[in-house]
């Protein structure tokens, strides 16, 4: 064999074990992470993005699964009110009335950046509890948050679809959004 051979066939070698070796560090790795439950309390509060809703107010409750220490599954619940002034009312209504409902989301949660700043989309339904609105609502909420041990802090776009909405012209719609942020403290179970 010649010498050229030899050494290409030693650096293949060495690749091959240096890659079967990162591989089953990475392997271990996630294997050795402590897979689990957290779960947090938060409050938020936000602007509702149509009229006649003004503020948005709300608490909940999140259960979080972590599959790995980047990827978690969340289930989220709670109470939301979004609230309409006195002048501000839908067509035929003497006042405003406020609209509170149960949110009830499950989502997805990836860590981005330095396992702190992190982006997370959730999907679920809302039930209105408000006394002379039955409805119940499609919720798309894609956010972005920072989070360390004990504390979560987020910024999101909730969009209910199915809650009625005044238009420009004065007629009722379908689709309200939200703009909110979420204050939570959290703990491992």
């Amino acid at each position: 064999m010649k010498t050229t051979t030899k050494i290409k066939t030693l650096l293949v070698l060495a690749i091959s074990a240096f890659l079967s070796n990162t591989t089953s560090a990475q392997d271990t790795a996630v294997k050795n992470y402590d897979q689990g439950f957290k779960l947090g309390f938060g409050v938020s509060g936000g602007y509702a993005t149509q009229d006649p809703y003004k503020l948005a107010l709300g608490a909940d409750a999140r259960l979080q699964y972590d599959l790995t220490k980047r990827y978690s599954l969340t289930l989220t619940t709670g109470f939301t009110n979004l609230f309409v002034s006195e002048a501000d009312a839908f067509p035929g209504e003497a006042t405003g009335k406020d609209l509170g409902f149960i949110p009830a989301k499950a989502g997805f949660k990836a860590f981005i950046w330095n396992d702190e700043f992190y982006v997370m989309g959730e999907a679920g339904a809302a039930f209105s509890v408000t006394n002379d609105y039955n409805q119940t609502s499609l919720i798309l909420a894609p956010s972005i948050g920072y989070a360390t041990k004990y504390i979560d802090v987020s910024l999101r776009y909730e969009h209910y679809s199915d809650f009625r909405k005044m238009n420009n012209n004065g007629t009722i719609g379908k689709g309200v959004g939200q703009v909110g942020v979420r204050l939570a403290y959290g703990f491992q179970l």
